[in-house]
């Protein structure tokens, strides 16, 4: 029985047999890595060995209906151990990184429940360039350009109306007559200029909608964003303190350090905490669609961290079992961040963008924002918000005015 083949296959093999520049690929199934069955692949893979490098595509059945970026794609060896790998690790990345991702869009977005394990690639010969999105909003097309990651100087993407090369726009208006629906295209434009079709999403369910200040307020410094079309905007907040949050741990070890040397040190009141926070992160972000996040303390000061994942080590038992749930710890907050569309922090903290968060379509009405503070006011900033009383679950404005500078007050 022939396979099911993903949107994100079917319009490429559409594209292609339409005389676009697409990139020689492949679609391998789920079933083809469980029952080992690579002859097709190992066929393709012999046709490009010349790069010993290719990409493979997360290309799971039911991908369309969740946002673009949400699988990952990676680079890998040509042949076919690399292609098992990097499927395994785009599953791996799913099932972590991804997890509250789709567990958000599956509660807000009604996507479907998935099997990762069904995850199918699509592998392409690598192609060294830079990337651009395409996308008509409105009457007008708009181009986003990612930053050159193979320059040791690298440019933030940006967004325009004008591509580098005329031909893009032709091309993008070819390319979604040519598949009858709204579309966001991805491109490869090589180092000598060629441009490469590597992607075309269907974009025409989405809405892409244009859409009195308190006393109790603070003064930030700037705003970092990509899309400028609103000046005004309101949140949820979850408040992170991570200073507060080691402090809490350590009086924990402090108490098993100098608890009754007859009974046996017991450190699950101190796992409790760690794991009692995870789940606040997770149940705030199943809470609400969009959030921010005021990070009056994301990265703990000096050596606190340090300390704290030290503290027991003349129990190395119980200090192996504290440092495990501390490293895992920092990566469920990472997802956690990931989540959010506004991040206020002071400077040095910004939410990194890759293109699908900078200039994708999910972005058109809902901008990400990195509201930030200077390090020098940090401390006058953070006793602002202390003072005020800003807690998790209160909802903010955020109001910028003509000089780029946002102030934030509760609502």
């Amino acid at each position: 029985m022939k396979p099911v083949l993903p949107e994100k296959a079917l319009h490429l093999e559409k594209l292609r047999k339409g005389g676009f520049n697409v990139p020689d690929f492949i679609y391998v199934p789920a079933a083809d890595f469980r029952n080992e069955k690579f002859e097709k692949l190992q066929t393709f893979l012999n046709r490009h060995q010349e790069s010993f490098k290719v990409i493979a595509r997360s290309a799971h059945t039911l991908e369309e209906a969740f946002k673009p970026g949400t699988f990952d794609s990676l680079e890998s060896y040509a042949d076919v151990a690399g292609i098992q790998y990097a499927r395994n690790r785009i599953i791996k990345l799913g099932k972590t990184v991804s997890k509250l991702s789709i567990l958000r869009q599956q509660r807000f977005s009604h996507a479907p429940d998935l099997n990762l394990d069904e995850m199918g690639v699509i592998v392409m010969p690598f192609i060294d360039g830079n990337g651009v999105m395409a996308k008509m909003l409105g009457n007008n097309w708009e181009f986003g350009y990612c930053r050159t990651r193979s320059h040791k100087v690298e440019s933030q993407p940006f967004i325009t109306k004008t591509p580098h090369d005329t031909g893009l726009l032709d091309i993008s208006k070819d390319i979604q007559e040519h598949l009858g629906f709204k579309c966001e295209i991805e491109y490869i434009i090589s180092e000598d200029g060629k441009i490469y079709v590597v992607q075309a999403k269907d974009i025409s369910h989405i809405e892409t909608l244009d859409e009195k200040e308190s006393e109790r307020s603070v003064n930030l410094n700037g705003i970092r964003r990509i899309r400028k079309r609103r000046n005004y905007r309101e949140r949820p907040i979850f408040v992170m303190d991570n200073t507060a949050f080691y402090m809490n741990i350590i009086d924990q070890c402090e108490n098993i350090v100098m608890g009754n040397k007859d009974a046996k040190p017991d450190i699950k009141k101190t796992l409790d905490i760690i794991a009692f926070h995870e789940e606040e992160y997770e149940n705030f972000a199943l809470r609400y669609e969009r959030f921010a996040i005021l990070g009056l303390s994301i990265e703990a000061t000096g050596d606190l961290y340090q300390i704290t994942n030290h503290y027991l080590d003349e129990m190395p038992e119980l200090q192996a079992s504290l440092s495990k749930a501390l490293y895992n710890n920092l990566y469920k907050r990472d997802y956690f961040l990931s989540e959010a569309d506004t991040l206020i922090a002071r400077d040095e903290i910004r939410i990194n963008l890759c293109s699908h968060d900078a200039y994708g379509i999910a972005t058109v009405r809902n901008p990400v924002w990195s509201v930030y503070w200077h390090m020098d006011r940090d401390e006058e900033v953070v006793s602002r918000f202390r003072d005020l009383g800003f807690r998790t679950g209160d909802f903010i404005g955020i109001d910028i005015d003509m000089k780029e500078k946002p102030t934030v007050y509760r609502l």
